[in-house]
């Protein structure tokens, strides 16, 4: 249950990430989750890093986002340069 969880929130993650960039991204339902999911995890570590958050906690919704965003944008910069 606690996967089903994780990849739901992160879809949710994700489709917030998604709005607020602007911009298209071509992601589907999958990718979007997986966005999400890797968002929680950068902003866990920076957070973890910076010592906003503790060992072992893992970051809150809007620290997902922010790092989902982060990651969305580096990807975007990644692909935008090597296609040129």
């Amino acid at each position: 249950m606690g996967i089903l969880w994780m990849a739901l929130v992160g879809l949710l993650v994700g489709f917030v990430a998604r709005a607020i960039l602007p911009g298209t991204q071509q992601l589907g339902l999958i990718l979007t989750a997986a966005l999400g999911i890797a968002g929680s995890f950068i902003a866990g570590f920076a957070g973890q890093a910076l010592g906003w958050y503790p060992a072992g906690q893992g970051a809150g919704f809007i620290g997902s986002v922010v790092g989902a965003i982060v990651l969305l944008f580096v990807v975007g910069k990644l692909k935008g340069s090597s296609s040129s």
